[in-house]
């Protein structure tokens, strides 16, 4: 049988349905299916030959799934599975337990690889192409290296921002998969799965409510679904209907758009105090109180890709949806603007 190990506190997945929502093989993940395509075909040709899977890098948004594929391709290669984080990965001491203890053609996932230091990136050119370690020993004049030779190993890397990885590191991956959002016909499939695996009794409507809120991302989809079932059980009957989960969406300020009370301070920061824009993330952040990250990590994707704001030269902008989202009157500039787009598009 395959040993699976989870280092550095995890625990080892499948004893608690409430913290492993997670699937178990690739065949019932929902969504991703080109990548799905892609990695099976990869799979399926290094079982063939007998050789190790060659290094897989997994990017994109928090929440999609990189680490759900990360616990897969073992199961499906029948390998073993050590996890650690680039975070905990302060020098090549902290690397090379997990490179000597890896077994023949098994895997070791390091999530957010981009937080590695640039000197245990180094120390991976040699183990990720020639399955090499170099020890120094001793100090000074005195010092030698000794050559340690380890077995061939799959390294799969998780990063959100795939771009601070360096050239030679993103280089020396075989396989790179960007993951992309879900459909909401893809995240109702996942909120009904996760009902049934929490044995939640909910409406179809329901689901699709849930999904439609979920900002495209199964993760957020689990937690909203979370929280819907504990209103349903102290403020309903425990059966999740539509009207239950609007009002429990409501509860947590969530509108029909999946924004939430940040992304409203957002947007009415930008127009109240802004004038609708442009301005600079440090100057909202600053009149917000609240860190740049947050606003560049968590907010700013969900309302970029919705058009809800622009991004230019000078800074961030709210748009003509934005005003119509918040029932607010909008600038006679930004109606002009709204008008001529509608005569380019349609």
């Amino acid at each position: 049988m395959a040993r699976e190990t989870v280092i550095d506190g995890g625990s080892g997945p499948g004893e608690d349905p409430e913290r492993d929502l997670r699937p178990k093989r690739i065949d019932e993940m929902v969504g991703q299916q080109q990548v799905i395509a892609r990695l099976r075909i990869a799979i399926d040709a290094a079982r063939e030959r007998g050789d190790a899977l060659g290094h897989v890098l997994l990017d994109g948004p928090p929440g999609l799934g990189k680490t759900t594929f990360a616990t897969c391709i073992p199961r499906e290669m029948d390998v073993g599975l050590q996890m650690t984080s680039g975070a905990i990965l302060k020098a090549p001491r902290d690397l090379v337990p997990y490179l000597t203890n890896a077994d023949e053609h098994s895997v070791l996932f390091i999530d957010e690889i981009h937080r590695i230091p640039k000197i245990v990136e180094e120390y991976l050119y040699t183990a990720m192409e020639d399955f090499r370690v170099d020890i120094i020993l001793g100090e000074g004049i005195n010092a030698r290296t000794h050559n340690l030779w380890i077995k061939p190993f799959t390294l799969i890397g998780a990063t959100t921002r795939s771009g601070m990885l360096s050239g030679p590191l993103r280089d020396r991956f075989l396989i790179r998969e960007h993951l992309g959002f879900y459909s909401e016909s893809e995240l109702t499939e996942i909120v009904l799965r996760t009902a049934s695996q929490l044995k939640v009794e909910i409406l179809e409507h329901a689901a699709d409510e849930i999904a439609r809120r979920s900002r495209g991302t199964p993760r957020i989809a689990n937690n909203r679904l979370r929280w819907v079932r504990d209103y349903a059980q102290t403020k309903a009957d425990g059966i999740v209907t539509q009207d239950v989960t609007n009002a429990a969406l409501a509860m947590l300020g969530i509108d029909v758009t999946g924004m939430d009370p940040l992304d409203r301070d957002y947007l009415k920061t930008i127009i109240h105090v802004f004038e609708g824009g442009p301005v600079g993330i440090e100057a909202l952040a600053h009149t917000m109180n609240t860190s740049k990250d947050t606003l560049e990590d968590e907010v700013e994707p969900f309302l970029l890709r919705n058009g809800f704001v622009v991004r230019s030269p000078r800074g961030r902008m709210a748009t003509a949806k934005t005003y119509e989202h918040l029932q607010l009157p909008a600038p006679e500039s930004e109606l002009a603007d709204g008008d001529e787009q509608r005569s380019l598009f349609g």
